[in-house]
C-alpha cells in the first residue's frame, strides 16, 4: 500500500493509533483504505463529519482486546472452596457446576477441548435465588472476567448487534461492549432476566433469533456486529443466561440450554445465610463492629419472615440493613455503645413489622 502524506494532525494520530493496534490484519487493512480516502477528502476542505464517524469506529476497533484472553483455572478444590465461601446451601447446584467444570478439565487435560463441548447453563428460578451471584462465583472459579447484560432493559435486537457506523450516534452492540470493558476476549457474560426481552411477539421472536446467534457454537464463530462490521468469534466466551421461568423461550434456543432450576432457600438455609454472610457484611457497611450490634440466637425465625414467606433472601438483607442502621443511629445519637436485639425490642428496629 502506497504511503500518502497526511494533510492534519488527527489524521496522523488516527493513523498511528491503526498502526499500533492489535486487530486483525484484514480489518486494519480496511481502515487504513478508510483513512486514505479521508486525506484525499481534506484535500478538498470537506472532511470534517467524516472524520469524526471515523475517528468513533477507530475508538471501538482500538477498544476491543483481539489477543487478550485469560487462562481458566480448572482446579475442583478452588472452585469448591469458592462456591463454599459464596452461596450457602445449594448443594445440587453446586455439584451440576463442579460436574461442568469437571469435563471441562478432563477435555483440557487430553487436549480435546471444544467450546461445542460446553453447554450453556441455564439457572432458572426465582427472584434473589442467587442467578447472578452464582455465575459471578463461576467467573471467579475459572478466573475469568465477569459482565452482566440485562436483557430485560432492551427494546431492539439492535442493542446487541449495534447500528451501522455510518448512523449518527451508533455503536457497538452490547456484546462487544461487554468485550471492551471486561478487556478480555473470553469473559463470562451473564445474560440476565432472558425470560423479559419483549412483550411483543414480533420483537420477541427477533431477539430469539439473535440470541440464538450468540449463544449457539455452531454459528457465534461468526458473530458480526452491524457497528463493527466484522466477524467476531464469540466461542471464546462463555455464556450463562438467567430467567425466572423459560415459558417464553423458543424451541431451538431451549434445545442448546442446560436448565438448572435455583430452588428456593428453606429457612434454615436463610438463618444460616443470615447469621453468617449477611449481618457480617451489613455490620462492615454500616461501620458496626460484632460487639455493636448483637441478635439474640432466637429471633432468627422472627427476622426471616417478619412479613411471610419470601423465596430469597433480598428482603432478609434488606431486613438487616434497616436493623444496622438503627443500631447506627442509636450508637451516633444516644451515645449508647452497643445494641442488643431481644424479642421486647425487635418491633422497634423492624419496620413493619406485624
Amino acid at each position: 500500500m502506497p504511503k500518502e502524506e497526511y494533510l492534519f494532525r488527527e489524521l496522523v494520530s488516527l493513523k498511528e493509533r491503526v498502526s499500533t493496534a492489535k486487530t486483525p490484519e484484514e480489518l486494519k487493512s480496511r481502515v487504513e483504505q478508510m483513512l486514505e480516502r479521508l486525506n484525499r477528502m481534506a484535500n478538498l476542505g470537506s472532511y470534517s463529519s467524516e472524520y469524526e464517524i471515523l475517528s468513533r469506529y477507530i475508538d471501538w476497533i482500538t477498544q476491543i482486546p483481539w489477543q487478550v484472553a485469560t487462562n481458566d483455572n480448572l482446579d475442583l478444590p478452588n472452585a469448591k472452596m469458592v462456591l463454599d465461601k459464596n452461596h450457602y446451601g445449594l448443594e445440587g447446584v453446586k455439584e451440576r457446576v463442579m460436574e461442568y467444570l469437571a469435563v471441562r478439565n478432563l477435555l483440557t487435560q487430553r487436549g480435546k477441548i471444544s467450546e461445542e463441548h460446553s453447554p450453556i447453563l441455564c439457572l432458572v428460578g426465582l427472584q434473589g435465588t442467587g442467578k447472578t451471584t452464582m455465575a459471578e462465583s463461576i467467573a471467579e472459579a475459572l478466573g475469568r472476567k465477569f459482565i452482566r447484560i440485562s436483557l430485560g432493559a432492551l427494546g431492539s435486537t439492535l442493542e446487541l448487534r449495534g447500528r451501522n457506523s455510518s448512523d449518527p450516534g451508533s455503536e457497538p452492540g452490547q456484546i462487544v461492549k461487554a468485550l471492551a470493558r471486561t478487556k478480555s476476549f473470553n469473559p463470562l457474560v451473564l445474560l440476565d432476566e432472558m425470560d423479559k426481552v419483549s412483550g411483543e411477539k414480533g420483537l420477541r421472536s427477533d431477539f430469539m433469533a439473535v440470541l440464538l446467534e450468540i449463544l449457539d457454537p455452531e454459528q457465534n464463530t461468526k458473530f458480526r456486529d452491524h457497528y463493527i462490521d466484522y466477524p467476531l468469534d464469540l466461542s471464546q466466551v462463555m455464556f450463562i443466561v438467567s430467567a425466572n421461568n423459560t415459558g417464553s423461550f423458543s424451541a431451538a434456543l431451549m434445545d442448546r440450554l442446560e436448565v438448572i432450576s435455583m430452588p428456593s432457600y428453606t429457612d434454615i438455609e436463610k438463618e444460616g445465610i443470615a447469621r453468617d454472610f449477611l449481618l457480617p457484611r451489613v455490620r462492615r457497611e454500616c461501620g458496626l463492629s460484632a460487639e455493636e450490634l448483637v441478635i439474640e440466637e432466637s429471633l432468627w425465625p422472627y427476622i426471616i419472615r417478619p412479613l411471610g414467606f419470601d423465596s430469597g433472601i433480598r428482603s432478609l438483607k434488606r431486613i438487616l440493613e434497616g436493623i444496622a442502621r438503627k443500631t447506627a443511629k442509636a450508637i451516633v445519637e444516644e451515645k449508647v455503645k452497643k445494641v442488643i436485639i431481644t424479642k421486647e425490642n425487635l418491633k422497634t428496629y423492624i419496620s413493619g413489622y406485624i
